[in-house]
């Protein structure tokens, strides 16, 4: 009996397909329906993108929250509607910005931020995408959001272009980065290219562009399901206790003070899922019975 491919899979993205483009062609690769991506590219970005197929899917939400590692081309001078080189030009000023122009903007870019994602957004509304309702003319009032820019430095500055490496929170727009940049120098500013290098230990060196994917060499890129919460800490148990996860039962809880959630593993190394920390039990949250 042959199961039908499930892991993770880190697909280098070629620029010009949406997020949705990538996982259809996985679908038709890989000859499964149940195929979800772990945080949206734009379609003029490249780079990392991680897509859980079959029941890895259910893992998904651990794989968004892992920080991500961007290389940013920023066109300064000018301002476009989408905060990015896809959107209308709505203003054009002039840059004389200097190096350190750069170097006295960007602290105040670092670490805790209240961010406004860009209008044109996939953000929902009333369950309907920002960027459906700009495009209908709606006014709309985008709520700011707490994110966190661990890492921002300067990889090149040939003005009006700066090339930017930031490694930031899940939630953080690069976009409006950008744009919030280019309005703090004076001179506007957008994404000209974008490029994600890193989605956690998830890197552009060990991804598959999505051209090169085919159902032959698929087994070769995917990768197990417990890589998506490979961040997470691991606990092994016995074959007994092992049982009792998979019929829904708790076990008992010994070590791992301050852990909440772990992932579990039986003695021959097979991944059983996920279980979250109550007084003195292990509770099961998310399982996967043995196939």
């Amino acid at each position: 009996m042959t199961h039908s491919p499930e892991g993770l899979l880190n697909i280098d993205k070629p620029g010009g397909m949406t997020s949705h483009d990538v996982v259809n062609r996985v679908r038709r690769v890989a000859g499964v329906r149940r195929v979800g991506h772990a945080g949206t590219l734009d379609p003029l970005a490249t780079g990392v993108l991680l897509l859980c197929l079959g029941r890895a899917t259910r893992l998904v939400e651990y794989v968004m929250g892992l920080p991500k590692t961007y290389e940013a081309a920023v066109r300064l001078g000018q301002s476009t509607d989408t905060y990015d080189a896809d959107g209308r030009v709505v203003a054009e000023r002039p840059c004389a910005v200097t190096l350190a122009n750069l170097d006295q903007a960007l602290p105040q870019f670092r670490g805790p931020l209240q961010q406004t994602p860009p209008i044109y957004s996939a953000i929902k509304k009333g369950g309907q995408p920002l960027y459906k309702l700009a495009r209908q003319g709606v006014d709309v009032v985008v709520t700011a959001r707490a994110v966190t820019v661990y890492e921002l430095d300067v990889l090149d500055f040939s003005p009006p272009m700066v090339t930017l490496r930031i490694t930031c929170s899940s939630g953080t727009y690069i976009r409006s980065l950008a744009h919030d940049l280019g309005e703090v120098l004076g001179c506007g500013g957008h994404i000209a290219g974008l490029r994600r290098t890193a989605v956690g230990g998830f890197t552009t060196n060990t991804a598959v562009h999505l051209d090169y994917l085919t159902p032959e060499n698929l087994k070769r890129w995917l990768l197990p399901s417990d890589t998506a919460v490979g961040h997470l800490p691991r606990i092994d148990v016995s074959e007994a206790e092992a049982a009792q996860l998979l019929q829904g039962q708790p076990i008992p809880r010994t070590g791992h003070p301050g852990t909440t959630l772990a992932r579990f593993y039986m003695p021959d190394n097979t991944f059983l899922g996920l279980a979250t920390a109550a007084a003195t039990t292990w509770q099961p949250h998310k399982m996967f019975p043995l196939l």
